[in-house]
């Protein structure tokens, strides 16, 4: 069972909370390399990530959403790395550096399917909303073989991007390996954890609700048929969202990783879900 936790619990004094500062890729750069990853493949991956969501790569244009933006990408890579460390920490065997490679790889290619090309000048990027991870693993499948990627490790890769989606399920997908599948839990876990987790996340949610109005939009999606009727409609429905789906695929289809992310020396304490637990009491409140 998921633990219970105090919607209105607080850091302990002097702690600060999981994420904050986390803007751009350079904090995950620095944390790869603590953990013992090979420093030249890290630097050259992060370049491209980087140039990519400014648009210095190929013939793509900067990131022109508001949600899914490069910050969402380095606050759900750095939640990766901490799950990565934290299951290095707890379990035996410890995931290999390139087991974490590929996940870190996965990670900051996982939302790029939302970015545009040249002359692709209607709307932004959110349009692709509902073709954002078929079209990410797209790009992943290109840029990843220059970098020295084997045929395996790719479809790995993609593998994990394509369990990023909402109904991602890492024990319905192939992967070369059980090491790689459980990296592959990891990934979609660090996509919800470091979004909802983020001290941005009470103010960033209107941008989620544009969004999902220009992806259905796009999609021809009747209103009938949408998710959500207004941006309130959104912030009055993440509670139910975070506890009535987020945390039951947490635990089962993702196989409870989470706990990975447990403080050190303080089994059963979260940082990370208590950040959140806090977040949706906050927007709870605003929402009412």
């Amino acid at each position: 069972m998921v633990q219970s936790l105090n919607p209105l619990q607080q850091t302990t004094p002097n702690e600060v909370p999981p994420l904050v500062g986390i803007n751009d890729l350079t904090p995950v750069s620095c944390y790869a390399r603590s953990l013992g990853l090979d420093a030249p493949w890290i630097t050259t991956l992060i370049e491209l990530s980087t140039r990519l969501f400014a648009g210095r790569f190929w013939n793509y244009l900067p990131i022109d959403v508001r949600y899914h933006d490069l910050q969402h990408t380095a606050q759900a890579t750095m939640c990766l790395l901490a799950l990565g460390e934290g299951q290095r920490r707890t379990q035996n065997p410890p995931l290999s550096n390139r087991d974490l490679e590929l996940g870190l790889a996965a990670m900051v290619l996982h939302d790029t399917g939302f970015l545009k090309t040249s002359g692709d000048e209607a709307g932004t990027g959110a349009k692709y909303g509902h073709a954002h991870v078929l079209r990410s693993c797209a790009l992943a499948a290109s840029v990843l073989p220059p970098l020295g990627l084997s045929r395996e490790e790719v479809d790995d890769v993609l593998g994990m991007i394509r369990c990023t989606g909402l109904n991602g399920r890492p024990d319905k997908s192939n992967f070369s390996n059980e090491t790689r599948r459980l990296v592959a839990c990891m990934v979609p876990t660090a996509d919800y954890i470091g979004q909802m987790a983020a001290p941005e996340y009470p103010e960033k949610l209107p941008f989620l609700f544009t969004e999902f109005v220009e992806a259905d939009d796009f999609g021809n999606i009747p209103a009938d048929k949408r998710m959500f009727a207004s941006a309130n409609h959104l912030l009055a429905a993440t509670g139910g969202f975070w506890r009535g789906f987020v945390l039951p695929k947490l635990e089962t289809d993702f196989a409870g990783v989470y706990r990975f992310l447990e403080a050190p020396g303080q089994p059963g304490r979260n940082p990370y879900l208590e950040a959140i637990e806090r977040n949706v009491a906050l927007i709870t409140a605003r929402s009412t």
